[in-house]
């Protein structure tokens, strides 16, 4: 599975990277990104959580 964060819907909120470091991170600009690689399977929950945690709905998890 992997992560994807829409640069676009994005508000720089910080939730994501709290809630999964592992995977997301936020860059110079203010913006969440997440890692280009598969989400390691012991922080899936928590990579989906901060998925359900964006307020904007900028996250997308894929198969």
């Amino acid at each position: 599975m992997k992560a994807y964060v829409d640069d676009d819907l994005c508000i720089g909120c910080g939730t994501c990277p709290e809630v999964c470091p592992e995977v997301f991170h936020m860059t110079d600009d203010d913006i969440a990104h997440a890692i280009n690689t598969d989400i390691p399977e012991d922080v899936l929950g928590n990579a989906k959580e901060a998925c359900d945690s964006c307020p904007v709905d900028a996250i997308d998890i894929d198969d």
